[in-house]
């Protein structure tokens, strides 16, 4: 008697189990399947393209003196921008550093004379340009293979752009430069130059390209870190609508579900055109206007056929018609 009560308390103990894990399954069931209704409305839309970089010249040029000797005088500092033929640096030969020394000893009228007599070396700008590198002094002995001083013609950020993303670039294009070191400062600039050979980045396929700034803030400067902006397209007021509402026919044709008209009745399917799309949210150029309630669906997609096997009164009758992806998130 005893051994019979334990096993009908076993076994009501495991019907309560079983009876547990159905209604935690039906009750997950419910629960995942569904929609939200969206509003479709306005918004602005800018198409762009990331990529990082750095700060470089354009053209980079080693100033070598003309003559061997001394720096008598320096008449520009680091940072500087010069015009071709401005005067740089006076320098004396060896012969006339010494000349001037031995004067210098005998007077200042000495010395006046002599400086008047022999004049000094000058060195000037080959080309215009910014002095980006001015180690030298005055009073220093130089040689003509030592580098005085490095000017560039134009800063500009070299970028690597993946070949993914290439096509969407184009010369002329505008484009803003953020500086790490100051990015609170946009810099508006446009691409100059697309390379025609790639180059093996972490094995993937990028592209140099090289973005000139409108006008070259005084604090930018070479080897900065930068972050460039590609303004690909833009377009403000458009309508759009949340981009994971968007779903395709087997043939090919987009179309969101429409919200019924009453309680209780099915979506319909509404053929779109599209415009542009930030990957969020999508331009629509035709079948939709502005206030129409649409509706997206909010299961995973692996319950999407336990939904339109019934489970779910609000699935619309679209036979052989594709479930859209998740493209980018809703308002």
């Amino acid at each position: 008697m005893r051994l019979a009560t334990k096993r009908l308390q076993s076994v009501i103990a495991l019907g309560a189990v079983a009876l547990m894990l159905l209604a935690g399954c039906s009750a997950k069931a419910k629960h995942a399947g569904g929609f939200k209704t969206v509003t479709v409305g306005r918004d602005d839309l800018q198409i762009t393209v990331l990529a990082t970089g750095n700060v470089q010249p354009q053209n980079q040029l080693s100033i070598l003196p003309p003559i061997a000797g001394r720096i008598e005088k320096i008449f520009i500092k680091e940072g500087d921008y010069v015009k071709k033929g401005q005067k740089l640096m006076e320098l004396s030969s060896t012969e006339r550093a010494t000349l001037l020394d031995e004067a210098a000893a005998k007077g200042p009228d000495e010395l006046a004379h002599w400086e008047e007599l022999y004049q000094a070396t000058p060195l000037l700008a080959p080309e215009n340009g910014q002095i980006i590198y001015l180690p030298t002094v005055p009073g220093q002995i130089v040689s003509t293979g030592v580098s005085l001083m490095v000017m560039s013609d134009h800063l500009i950020v070299n970028t690597q752009v993946d070949e993914t993303d290439l096509a969407q670039v184009k010369l002329g294009e505008d484009a803003t430069i953020d500086l790490d070191a100051y990015p609170d400062q946009d810099i508006d600039a446009k691409v100059r130059r697309i390379s025609y050979q790639s180059t093996l980045v972490n094995n993937v396929t990028t592209y140099e390209v090289d973005v000139w700034p409108d006008k070259v803030p005084s604090f930018m400067r070479s080897g900065m870190t930068a972050n460039v902006t590609f303004n690909v397209a833009e377009k403000d007021d458009v309508l759009v609508v949340p981009s994971e509402a968007i779903q395709s026919t087997p043939d090919g044709q987009s179309y969101v579900l429409m919200a019924p008209a009453q309680s209780g009745g099915k979506p319909t399917q509404q053929i779109i055109q599209t415009g542009i799309t930030d990957g969020k949210e999508t331009e629509i150029t035709s079948g939709l206007k502005e206030g129409d309630k649409i509706m997206i669906k909010t299961f995973a997609a692996g319950q999407y056929s336990a939904a339109a096997n019934g489970t779910n009164p609000f699935m619309p009758s679209m036979k052989g018609a594709k479930a859209g992806g998740n493209r980018g998130g809703g308002h």
